[in-house]
């Protein structure tokens, strides 16, 4: 009896033991609310799991459709890091009180202040230019600026996504802060006014529809461009072949550029391994990572470039702090009504 009353009492201190270790050992996973959808992406959250032990789990989906899950789950909700594409959406999310401002000296250090929130809200770490594809058969200039799509000679030969699109109104919020909202306005009219089709489609579509001679010139992002060249469809890298990139505005201000990033959701409960994967992602692995892998441009200056982003050549940017595309979202987005651009 009292043999057996020992083997009871070790046995529930072995149960105990266990069960400490357990805790104090495993590392709840890191749970990523991501609008990205790159393998390279999961390469690179295996790569910081393994480098920290901290485990990573993404949920994907489209950016809105994240936006409306954080604002549902409130401060129940169990996400770790918010990451999407354009600065606009990051700073909607802000202005929702989706995110916690954070402070990281290696990302202050890393980014450049035009590429984050200035008070800490997001992040960049890549970039992506909004340029234009031309037709090298049917367009001999060497160099455009956004405000010569609206020349009578481009009627019936431009292309853009919609005004419903993101990318087109923080373009549209880049003009804002350029011109003022007059002649932003006009200037979205007369776009309109010399689109070879309505809107429609993504920004692949707006370079095949150029490369078949549908129109002349397409606003669209670089990395597309990229996208379609490693494409395994013939269709694809023929178009690329039949187009060229021409890097806006560069005797000006520069070419609008965008980011995609991530913050700290409001509540995390990991929020200091949180930011270590922010700080991983500015890292030097994962800036030459990403231009291979989604064919983005790095965000961190100085970081080399593969053989095909090299081959368009340099380019000179906007230096407008990209916090603006958000602050100026909504009134990009009143006058693009305005102006009729579907």
């Amino acid at each position: 009896m009292y043999l057996a009353g020992v083997m009871h009492i070790k046995h529930l201190l072995s149960l105990i033991s266990v069960s400490c270790v357990s805790l104090l050992g495993a590392k709840e996973p890191l749970l990523v609310y991501s609008h990205r959808h790159y393998e390279s992406d999961t390469a690179l959250f295996d790569q910081f799991t393994k480098e920290t032990g901290i485990p990573v789990e993404v949920v994907k989906a489209k950016a809105n459709a994240l936006i409306e899950r954080l604002k549902a789950e409130g401060d129940k909700t169990k996400a770790d890091i918010f990451i999407t594409a354009d600065a606009g959406r990051l700073g909607l999310a802000a202005d929702m009180g989706l995110l916690e401002a954070v402070k990281s000296p290696v990302l202050e250090q890393r980014i450049p202040a035009q590429y984050r929130d200035p008070k800490g809200f997001w992040y960049g770490f890549t970039l992506r230019a909004r340029v234009l594809v031309v037709s090298p058969e049917r367009v001999q200039e060497s160099s455009l600026d956004y405000e010569d799509l609206v020349k009578p000679e481009w009627k019936g030969r431009v292309l853009s996504r919609s005004s419903s699109n993101i990318y087109s109104q923080s373009l549209m919020a880049s003009m804002i802060a350029a011109h003022g909202a007059e002649d932003a306005r006009a200037w979205a009219e007369g776009l309109k006014n010399n689109f070879a089709r309505p809107p429609q489609g993504n920004d692949r579509d707006q370079i095949r529809a150029v490369a078949a001679g549908l129109a002349d010139v397409a606003v669209v992002n670089t990395y597309y461009v990229g996208l379609l060249h490693d494409s395994p469809e013939k269709r694809d890298t023929d178009a690329v072949s039949k187009v060229k990139i021409i890097f806006p505005n560069q005797d000006n201000r520069g070419s609008h550029v965008n980011v995609s990033g991530g913050g700290v959701v409001k509540g995390s409960p990991q929020k200091e391994d949180a930011i270590k994967l922010l700080e991983f992602l500015a890292s030097e692995e994962a800036q030459k990572s990403f231009p291979n892998g989604s064919r983005e441009f790095p965000v961190v200056p100085g970081t080399p470039l593969p053989e095909l982003q090299a081959s368009w050549g340099d380019f000179k940017s906007d230096d407008l702090p990209l916090s603006k595309l958000g602050e100026l979202n909504a009134e990009a987005v009143k006058l693009m009504n305005e102006a009729g651009w579907q």
